[in-house]
């Protein structure tokens, strides 16, 4: 697994931790409606990060908490450490381009709740930013070779397109509201 998204798989598993304790099973259920279901997460890739969270002490295994039955295997309960809680706030306060890009924007997003304002502001207008650099890329290239395009490839650049408007559209709605309510905060909360 690439380290980038090791990383967002970290950032995911200390967002949902930091709500409550939870075992693997439970874990991965949330992970993957989170993330949607065209990122689905396998155990594969779960409890090798988990393992890794342990070691440098993220996370904690909570033995009392652990599930078992007759005939049941038991389950560990994971939990967040200071040091988890720590990474976490690290990570959410952290603006710059990895948070918007496509490996990580739409954890972060599943964050902002959790996240200070002026930084979903700057997550926001990345995002934007990237995506209409995209688009310009996209319709130059386009139109230097449309020629040389069979129509379904044109059409699947059309769709890509026509995606990324869409999504513009949607960051400025989101990024017009993030501004009202900053500018709506009473000044003592707006500087702290």
């Amino acid at each position: 697994m690439s380290s980038k998204r090791s990383g967002v798989l970290e950032l995911a598993v200390l967002g949902l931790l930091h709500t409550s304790p939870l075992h693997g099973y439970e874990l991965r259920k949330r992970l993957n409606t989170l993330l949607g279901p065209f990122r689905a997460i396998s155990y594969g890739s779960l409890y090798p990060c988990l393992k890794d969270m342990l070691a440098s002490g993220l996370i904690a295994a909570d033995d009392a908490a652990s599930e078992s039955g007759p005939g049941r295997r038991s389950r560990i309960v994971y939990k967040l450490t200071a040091e988890g809680k720590e990474r976490l706030q690290e990570q959410l306060a952290e603006g710059g381009p990895s948070a918007w890009d496509d490996e990580s924007f739409g954890v972060r997003f599943a964050f902002f709740a959790q996240t200070d304002a002026d930084v979903r502001l700057k997550i926001l207008e990345g995002r934007r930013s990237r995506l209409e650099e995209r688009r310009e890329k996209v319709t130059t290239g386009l139109g230097r070779a449309r020629e040389k395009l069979d129509r379904y490839t044109l059409e699947l650049q059309q769709h890509g397109l026509e995606s990324v408007d869409r999504e513009v559209r949607w960051l400025n709605e989101l990024i017009a509201t993030e501004r009202a309510s900053v500018n709506a905060r009473p000044r003592s909360a707006a500087t702290n």
